[in-house]
């Protein structure tokens, strides 16, 4: 009887030492962030924010930067993989060549969730993002309430990148009746290889090339923005062309400050990063993920989107917007 009872309680001990093993890594998940680089100050924000969230719910984040580089990016993911990542969650370089990926990492069963740029013709689990097809009609609403006729140049932004796409039809959304009543004349409609400055310099140098009138030109973030007013300081034409942007960096908004950029447009990073955070731990710990009725076409299937609202970003808001949610320090906007 006594060995019987002896017996019993080792073996309950074996059991519930082995139950507490198993659900350690539930308790503790670990996120891959892979970050396509740190070309801009918001993808450092972007990172700081969704691993602070992650280590605020309990779990750890392994954060590699791919420096524009596919292949490099490729091989992260599978140095990620195979030391045992729960969730992946990823802003691609290349929209499509990210799609493998999303295949390496469901052959281990490890859900992938697209960060702010969508990955394409894949079994992609979760994209969180604002709504790229908004932001665009935000940038040429603003612009057409205060110049409704002219010539608009568009400057679009990475080829490789699915969000060009889908500000561009956002912005065409807005600009094609009033083309079709003869109000707007679009002169220039290029898209970028990079999201860089260097880019919208070259770009509104040809404008002014090509066209002697250019009264508004919308560029596809403040990167390329910050080109566009390089170009036209250059050109004597500062602060005579309407211009928007995207993302509200701070030199931007100091250019906004100082009259030479018309708006950008505010993407809210914090909550961006939060909702990625909580849904790669939930994931992680085989928690059903958000229920949504939005839903995304990536080519392959309809992803299950998360989008937050952007807003637009001017000379007169700026108080209220960035700075009052503290993206950016009232000071260094306007030094």
């Amino acid at each position: 009887m006594y060995f019987q009872v002896k017996l019993f309680i080792w073996i309950f001990l074996v059991l519930l030492f082995a139950g507490g093993c198993s659900e350690k890594p539930k308790d503790q998940p670990k996120i891959g962030f892979l970050i396509h680089a740190l070309d801009r100050e918001r993808w450092e924000n972007d990172r700081d924010f969704f691993v602070s969230k992650v280590e605020e719910l309990g779990g750890s984040v392994q954060v590699e930067v791919a420096d524009n580089d596919a292949a490099k990016q490729l091989a992260q993911a599978k140095e990620m993989l195979t030391n045992g990542v729960d969730v992946l969650v990823v802003v691609p370089v290349d929209q499509f060549a990210a799609a493998e990926i999303v295949n390496e990492a469901h052959a281990k069963n490890v859900k992938v969730i697209s960060y702010d740029r969508l990955i394409k013709n894949c079994k992609l689990d979760y994209y969180v993002s604002t709504d790229n097809v908004a932001t665009g009609e935000l940038q040429a609403d603003y612009l057409t309430k205060i110049k409704p006729a002219g010539n608009y140049a568009l400057i679009g932004g990475a080829k490789s990148d699915n969000n060009s796409q889908f500000l561009y039809l956002g912005q065409m959304n807005v600009l094609q009746p009033l083309v079709e009543k003869g109000d707007i004349k679009i002169v220039y409609n290029e898209f970028t290889n990079a999201w860089e400055e260097a880019e919208g310099y070259e770009h509104t140098k040809n404008i002014l090339a090509k066209n002697q009138k250019v009264d508004a030109i919308i560029a596809a973030n403040d990167a390329i923005a910050l080109g566009v007013v390089k170009a036209l300081r250059e050109a004597g034409k500062e602060g005579q062309v309407l211009l928007a942007g995207m993302d509200a960096d701070l030199p931007n908004l100091q250019e906004i400050v100082a009259g030479h950029q018309t708006c950008t447009v505010y993407k809210p990073i914090e909550k961006l990063a939060a909702t990625a955070a909580e849904l790669a731990v939930k994931l992680a710990k085989n928690e059903d993920g958000e229920k949504t009725f939005q839903t995304v076409s990536n080519g392959e299937m309809l992803v299950p989107a998360l989008f937050h609202p952007s807003m637009i970003v001017n000379r007169e808001n700026l108080k209220l917007t960035v700075i009052s949610e503290g993206y950016q320090k009232e000071e260094e906007v306007y030094k």
